[in-house]
């Protein structure tokens, strides 16, 4: 089954051009819950991957071994889900996002790790 996408292709503006490839869960591009989460791998998994990795913060690990439930996307097309994310995507990989509660802020996470693949 086709995934139905919050956005259009032609709602989609530059915002965040030219920064790469990056993993999105569907609670952000098909729920259209904002960006509730992100990280940056240390590592990224090939050349045009950012290693930026956007969740909403109400996925369960039973949720994201679902593969079919995430996806790689151009990091400009998730910054249009959620703007409020541009400023913090030069931030160095290794680093640890969560959005403050109740507001549009993210403060710094240095209690979590990425997972090993």
């Amino acid at each position: 089954m086709a995934k139905k996408f919050k956005l259009k292709a032609e709602d989609i503006k530059p915002l965040a051009e030219g920064r790469g490839a990056c993993i999105a869960s569907d609670m952000i591009t098909v729920r259209g819950k904002p960006v509730g989460f992100m990280y940056r791998e240390k590592a990224p998994d090939n050349e045009s991957d950012s290693g930026w990795r956007f969740l909403s913060g109400l996925e369960d690990q039973d949720y994201m071994d679902v593969s079919d439930n995430h996806g790689v996307y151009d990091v400009n097309t998730i910054a249009n889900y959620d703007p409020t994310i541009v400023e913090l995507l030069d931030a160095a990989p290794g680093s640890v996002f969560e959005r403050t509660p109740g507001t549009k802020n993210f403060r710094v996470v240095d209690d979590w790790v990425p997972p090993e693949d």
